[in-house]
């Protein structure tokens, strides 16, 4: 396994060079790219080079990932191994159980050509995946279904925030995880600034027995380090580290 940062949660935090060298600083080997940060590859392959850094996994929005020229230039300049689709705008998302799965059969072919290329492709879940339909089905479970070779890197914070049981769904589909962003929930009432997030290992997520648990039951190779709204990027990613040290 290996711990990375997903740069989403740096955002806020700019100039990129310098967000860069402050976590090789804190010891991170990896990170994690998101959409916006693709225009210049090249260019930000040599910014990863100067500090140590690698980036061996990277968010696409859907858009992008259709686009395979684009996007798979993007994976190779950058070395890429795993190519995620994060998220769906709520306006783009089916409503019952047919829709997902044909948004599932649209992932499997959007994905294939990563897969055949030799580049791992999987979804990046949020909390509307468990929500359940008007039939109580879940919109994962026909995701998963519906797309039977593609990856799944679990967001376990967001599958609590869904209503879900982490520890089930890694029990079920252990096999189909390949990723994983380490994220942590603020108690009730906490942190309502950074939008009830948590740095890892200072919030409620057990995550000591979920990363035991993690590393038994799949065969992810990237942990990821995000918090979508943090107000300190240095104090989360500082936080965090140490925390999943002791994991």
């Amino acid at each position: 396994m290996t711990w990375s940062f997903q740069l989403y949660s740096a955002r806020n935090f700019q100039p990129w060079p310098d967000v860069l060298k402050t976590l090789s600083e804190l010891g991170y080997k990896n990170v994690e790219g998101f959409g916006g940060l693709y225009e210049n590859s090249l260019g930000l392959r040599g910014e990863l080079d100067k500090v140590g850094l690698a980036m061996p996994s990277g968010h696409f929005s859907l858009d992008q990932i259709e686009d395979f020229g684009f996007s798979s230039q993007v994976a190779r300049n950058l070395d890429m191994q795993l190519v995620a689709c994060p998220h769906i705008a709520a306006d783009r998302r089916p409503n019952d159980a047919a829709g997902w799965r044909a948004f599932g059969e649209r992932l499997a072919k959007a994905g294939k050509p990563f897969q055949d290329s030799g580049i791992a492709f999987a979804w990046h879940n949020h909390d509307f995946e468990f929500q359940p339909l008007a039939d109580g089905s879940l919109p994962m479970t026909h995701i998963l279904e519906a797309a039977p070779a593609i990856g799944w890197e679990i967001d376990v914070a967001w599958v609590i925030r869904g209503g879900a049981d982490p520890l089930k769904w890694i029990g079920d589909h252990g096999d189909r995880i390949v990723a994983v962003h380490v994220k942590d929930i603020a108690p009730a009432g906490q942190n309502a600034n950074e939008d009830g997030w948590a740095d890892v290992g200072h919030g409620s997520v057990d995550w000591k027995d979920l990363v035991s648990t993690l590393k038994a039951k799949t065969q992810a190779k990237f942990y990821v380090m995000e918090h979508d709204n943090p107000s300190d990027f240095r104090r989360f990613a500082s936080r965090s580290i140490a925390a999943a040290k002791t994991y």
